[in-house]
């Protein structure tokens, strides 16, 4: 199995050249087509909005973004040309939360960027990205918004529990598995599971090797004191990988979306390119 429709979503965030090498750099890999969805934030048209936000100020907004709607097109074109990579450019006029998981369904991978608090352009829509990762049913890589990243997928830490989540990740990031010089399937507390029998990392492993993949058995007991998230991000660095791979935990209720701790500690505090399933 390969990645061969691979999405990526696009906006104005400073982040967006990153995240487009990035995209273009696994499509190439891959010999993927790249669809690349221009997908901004949408202004409210309720009452209250028209007084908070006065027609002068929507005109001025939607021609700032029909500028920047243009200049990416350009520039993703450019770079699907300049690499050689078959492709294509939309844009949708949608909710995001409504458009990108729509789309997302007929991608193999879904690329999308971590949230920028300090940049107002990388505000896409209330919880996007953990409404993405929950509703589209694939796989979805994010891009950390610092940092450069030439190579994803050379050494693969896999946080593994032993979870459906965990599972569906792993086998939906095979493709990045088995070109990897290594993957670390790696575990906290493994032998505490107060949940009785559980796949623990040997089992996955072996799994996982009859696929040809390199794979490596890291377990860390006793951790109490430190948050797991934390303790996954610094063995990450550790080990040197440069893409983490693990199940997405959480669930929306109404117009509110619950996530696991790990899950929103990675969110928030990603240092690499992460693949989550959920």
């Amino acid at each position: 199995m390969d990645y061969r429709n691979i999405l990526v979503h696009l906006d104005a965030s400073k982040a967006m050249p990153q995240r487009i090498e990035a995209a273009l750099q696994i499509a190439k890999r891959f010999d993927a087509h790249l669809t690349g969805l221009f997908n901004v934030y949408q202004p409210a048209l309720e009452p209250l909005s028209m007084v908070t936000n006065p027609p002068e100020y929507r005109y001025a907004s939607e021609k700032l973004r029909a500028e920047y709607q243009e200049a990416e097109a350009s520039m993703f074109r450019k770079a699907l040309a300049r690499e050689g990579i078959e492709g294509d450019w939309r844009f949708s006029k949608l909710p995001p939360n409504l458009a990108m998981p729509r789309a997302a369904r007929a991608a193999d991978l879904v690329i999308a960027g971590q949230y920028d608090q300090d940049d107002p352009e990388s505000f896409i829509a209330d919880q996007f990205v953990e409404n993405l990762i929950l509703s589209c049913g694939r796989p979805v890589l994010l891009v950390p918004y610092a940092g450069s990243f030439p190579e994803i997928g050379g050494t693969v830490c896999v946080a593994w529990d032993g979870s459906r989540e965990a599972s569906r990740a792993v086998h939906d990031a095979l493709p990045f598995l088995v070109r990897a010089r290594k993957t670390i399937i790696f575990s906290i507390n493994a032998s505490g599971d107060i949940d009785g029998p559980r796949i623990d990392g040997g089992q996955i492993a072996a799994a996982l090797a009859r696929h040809g993949v390199k794979v490596v058995i890291e377990e860390i007991d006793g951790v109490r004191d430190i948050p797991n998230g934390s303790m996954l991000l610094s063995r990450t660095a550790d080990f040197g990988a440069d893409l983490i791979v693990m199940g997405c935990y959480g669930h929306s209720r109404w117009r509110e979306l619950f996530l696991g701790g790990v899950t929103r500690a990675i969110l928030n505090s990603m240092i690499v390119p992460v693949l989550m399933s959920h």
